[in-house]
């Protein structure tokens, strides 16, 4: 046989193959758009993450740095008086401003950073170490002692102050140790408290001549009192009264203040038996000062106390030179605070992010369902897998990518501070998942070529061993999660070590895998969760399907027929729907438990919701002036005594006189130690006979004793006392000794812990009738009622009450950028939760709404009516609603049960700047309104979408959702 001949036409073109990226996004923009703005939504909210925490905790930081004044923030260096082996021009060249200038310069080079010096605030000078007692008779002699005064030339007093008088002290020609006179300026408040004028001399003692005499040319006011420049060595700026050790009733006082000096004059100061010595104090830059940084902050501070940084500056100024700072305690407890609100941050960050992922996956997932016919007929063409799988992620990469970097530009704009770094990642995290979730799918379903696979029923097909090992394997996770958090808390065991101040514990990002485990451990129990609902969910369908299909309609029995073919992806969107209703349930219960801590605290400090109490005994008529102003309900009087004396010995109780109805009405009403008011009315027999009024001929002192006598051994006043307090004197009638010395006889009748007049473990209340007159007359008033005026009350209570309310009293709780900035988080991660569970429901009814108007256009040729129609519809749409609103309520309210015991909400609801233990402790509570709503808005809206979608298909008609070849 010849060989075969083939003729072509030399002008024929070459195929045309259309661009497969192209192709696909013209056929499907709507999908395309959505993974858009999926991708871009989700982007947005990871890349905001890390940098709005970068940004409350390093505005925490600061501010718990300035909080702590800078006496205790700045870092104080010193050297010892010139060496006396050296010759006087030596001693006195090392004092000179040029050689203190040089030494400044080169300790700002030695020290590490991040421990930035603020060149504002930071000075360095030279002082007496040992204070100079000034003969001048005019000065202010307390207790006849004369007053003292320390001198100081330290750099930048022009720059630092204000000049109220005078002019600023200089130090004319070369000063000497020997110089006799100097010029020195004072703060308007040492001339103030030690009657200094312009022009005054005051002569100090001298070494071997005569005094030197300091004349007064100014008086300044600081620039910034509290700046550290003048707050780091607070008696510069502001006189103190000394107090001698005396073992006499007279203490022995004086007045110690500053006398400021020209920077050239520090030289003279070697003339004088007060110890010269040079400082450099270091005031750190705010600005520098970063949450992120703090363990090299740490370590910076310690080089520079007892490290390589102190032999440094040893080397540059004097080998004896020393370094303190109290900053590292400050760092310490601001490291103590935030080990107590990160890891409730990490339970909200990992619940967001795991349903992001499975909402992501789950889109992936859908995409790929609805493409599997196309991508099972390109198989059986001969696509390779690997082929497949890289068209498929340049296909999703060419829409997530620029979504992606849209996302990452919106999170910048929105939260312009924080380290870029990390949402850079976490953008790059979110785009890779978008990207890889339909290739994967696509490779795990398509690895065989077939054209048509079997039913893939949720109530027919049987899970596999490897899904069964899966799912045993995230149960045992679950409960060592669950195990470990109840056992350790939250905060495990950093909270701790929080406050030791070594460097390596000041790392809050350094948690092992036991803390993440821990943090996952509500997510964890919503995976189980929804992963048990999946295998009971054919359960429930099996038994309702045959009583319905014994019912007259079709509808109800069509509808749980359609409900069990639902596919095997279900799993995926009720995944998604159970871990965001059990985050949002867990978060809300957080911010609610936060809330109610706060205001518990708030009600505990006060008694009731507003407080006046004066030092001495209220105006008559300001109760009923109080009860008359806007907002207040009820008024209720109270005679306090903090120094009581019970029994004989000399411990001292708070004993507050009540009227026993009001007060009852006010316990039961704040839920702070509920008594029946007759326990506490004083019988008549225990009532002093003149309590109305003393006699005017007794003393003060002599009418409280005389109207004391009411209540004796025979008829004491009954008594409400604290535990401690009842333990001590048991029931048994025990004397007490009042404030105005008036003596009373009281009988415990009723324990409680907690009670509205005062707060702490250790009261007594009585009835006001059996006290004298002095002791009775109120000295407090709690308030009870709502929107209280705090403006009136202050008013009309006068500058000399103290008017507390309970709002005010909450925002104090509020104390620190850590604590709002971490609530805003949370919030926000609570709420994307929740919007993630909406999208997830949606993704799921979109994905089955083509599928469902093709059978409601067939049922109608059939017959079906408009109004069945939709409740077909519902009725399919409502088991898995209905499933995951009850599974994420149940599961959300076993989380938190499970959970409560090891969460503490003390650090961020109740931390203050002041250190003092919060009144209380914040637990963990389940709240109904975070349980209950979002699983009503996740029913509402299946159902919502249901209704809609059946209105629609019947507005279309049925000829157009029943066209040839459609393949749904």
């Amino acid at each position: 046989m010849g060989r075969r001949r083939t003729f072509t036409r030399r002008d024929a073109e070459p195929p045309v193959v259309a661009p497969w990226i192209r192709t696909r996004l013209r056929a499907a923009p709507g999908a395309a758009v959505a993974l858009a703005l999926l991708v871009l939504a989700t982007v947005c909210l990871a890349a905001s993450f890390p940098r709005a925490v970068d940004r409350y905790e390093d505005a925490g930081l600061r501010r718990a740095v300035a909080d702590a004044t800078a006496l205790r923030t700045s870092v104080q260096l010193s050297a010892p008086p010139p060496s006396l082996g050296a010759t006087q021009q030596e001693r006195e060249s090392v004092l000179r401003p040029a050689s203190l200038r040089e030494q400044y310069r080169s300790i700002l080079k030695v020290i590490e950073r991040p421990l930035v010096a603020d060149p504002g605030q930071s000075a360095y000078g030279v002082r007496t170490t040992k204070s100079l007692e000034a003969p001048e008779k005019w000065l202010p002699r307390p207790t006849g002692l004369p007053a003292q005064m320390t001198l100081a030339a330290q750099n930048g007093l022009a720059d630092h102050s204000r000049l109220r008088e005078g002019r600023l002290p200089r130090a004319g020609g070369t000063v000497t140790a020997s110089t006799p006179e100097l010029e020195a300026a004072v703060t308007t408040e040492t001339a103030d408290s030690l009657h200094i004028e312009v022009g005054a001399v005051i002569h100090v003692p001298a070494v071997e001549r005569a005094p030197l005499a300091v004349r007064v040319t100014g008086i300044v006011a600081p620039r910034d009192r509290e700046g550290a420049y003048w707050a780091t060595q607070p008696i510069l700026r502001t006189p103190s009264l000394v107090r001698l050790p005396t073992q006499g009733a007279e203490p022995s006082i004086y007045w110690l203040g500053a006398l400021l000096l020209a920077p050239d004059a520090a030289p003279a100061l070697l003339g004088t038996p007060g110890a010269p010595a040079r400082y450099w104090q270091l005031a750190p830059s705010p600005a520098a000062l970063t949450a992120s940084g703090l363990p090299r902050l740490a370590s910076a501070i310690a080089a520079l106390e007892s490290g390589p940084g102190l032999l440094k500056v040893r080397a540059l100024t004097d080998p004896e030179a020393d370094a303190s700072t109290d900053l590292d305690d400050v760092l310490a407890s601001y490291a103590g605070l935030r080990s107590g609100i990160r890891p409730l941050i990490a339970v909200a960050a990992f619940g967001s992010a795991t349903v992001a992922a499975v909402v992501l996956l789950m889109a992936g997932g859908l995409t790929a369902d609805r493409r599997r016919g196309e991508l099972a007929l390109l198989r059986a063409r001969g696509v390779s897998l690997r082929g497949l799988t890289a068209r498929l992620f340049a296909e999703t990469a060419v829409v997530a990518v620029p979504a992606a970097a849209l996302g990452l530009a919106a999170a910048v704009l929105a939260v312009p501070y924080g380290r870029l770094s990390y949402a850079v990642w976490t953008a790059a995290a979110v785009a890779l998942l978008a990207c890889a979730m339909l290739p994967v799918r696509a490779w795990i379903t398509h690895r065989a070529v077939r054209v048509h696979g079997a039913r893939e029923d949720l109530a027919s097909v049987r899970p596999s061993r490897r899904r069964t090992v899966a799912e045993l394997t995230l149960l045992v996770l679950a409960s060592a999660a669950v195990f470990a958090l109840r056992s350790r808390g939250t905060s495990g065991g950093s909270a701790g070590a929080g406050g030791s101040g070594d460097p390596a514990d000041l790392d809050g990002s350094a948690s092992g895998s036991g803390d993440q485990l821990v943090a996952l451990a509500p997510v964890l129990i919503g995976v189980i969760a929804a992963l048990l609902l999946v295998r009971l969910y054919p359960l429930p369908l099996r038994w309702l399907a045959r009583p319905a299909g014994r019912l007259r309609g079709a509808v109800g029995h069509l509808s749980l027929a359609r409900a069990g073919r639902t596919s095997v992806s279900t799993v995926l969107p009720l995944l998604a729907l159970l871990t965001a209703l059990t985050t949002a349930a867990f978060g809300g219960s957080v911010l609610a438990g936060v809330a109610d801590a706060r205001d518990r605290a708030a009600l505990l400090s006060l008694g009731a919701d507003a407080r006046v109490e004066v030092m001495g005994a209220l105006p008559a008529d300001l109760p009923e002036q109080l009860r008359s102003a806007r907002g207040v309900r009820e008024v209720t009087p109270l005679s306090i005594g903090y120094q009581a004396r019970p029994g004989t010995g000399v411990e001292t109780v708070p004993l507050a006189g009540v009227e026993p109805e009001g007060y009852a009405r006010l316990a039961r009403s704040t839920h702070l130690g509920a008594f029946p008011a007759g326990e506490l009315t004083a019988p008549a027999d225990a009532r002093p006979a003149n309590s109305s009024k003393p006699a005017k001929s007794a003393k003060p002192t002599e009418s409280a004793k005389s109207a004391g006598n009411g209540a004796s051994v025979e008829s004491p006043l009954p008594a409400l006392a604290s535990p401690t307090v009842a333990e001590r004197f048991g029931t048994q009638p025990f004397p007490v000794r009042l404030e105005d010395g008036s003596d009373i006889t009281v009988r415990i009748t009723v324990v409680r812990e907690l009670t509205p007049a005062v707060s702490g473990t250790e009261f007594l209340v009585v009835d006001r009738a059996g006290l004298g007159a002095v002791a009775a007359r109120p000295t407090a008033l709690l308030l009870t009622g709502d929107r209280m005026d705090a403006g009136a009350l202050r008013k009309a209570a006068g500058t000399a009450a103290d008017v507390r309310l309970r709002a005010d009293e909450r925002a104090r709780y509020v104390d620190s950028p850590l604590q709002s900035g971490a609530e805003r988080v949370y919030a926000v991660a609570v709420a994307a939760g929740s919007g993630y569970a909406v999208l997830a429901l949606l993704l799921a009814l979109v994905r089955a709404a083509p599928e469902r108007s093709a059978l409601l256009a067939r049922l109608r040729t059939m017959g079906l009516t408009r109004s069945q129609g939709r409740r077909l519809l519902v009725l399919e749409a409502l088991p898995q609603a209905l499933l995951a609103a009850v599974g994420g309520v149940l599961t959300g309210w076993a989380a938190v049960r499970l959970l409560a015991p090891g969460v503490d909400l003390t650090a961020v609801a109740l931390a203050t700047s002041s250190g003092s233990p919060p009144p209380g402790t914040a637990a963990l509570h389940t709240d109904p309104a975070s349980l209950l709503l979002p699983a009503l808005a996740v029913l509402l809206v299946a159902t919502g979408i249901a209704a809609a979608q059946a209105w629609w298909t019947g507005r279309r008609g049925s000829v157009r959702e029943l066209r040839a070849g459609d393949a749904r």
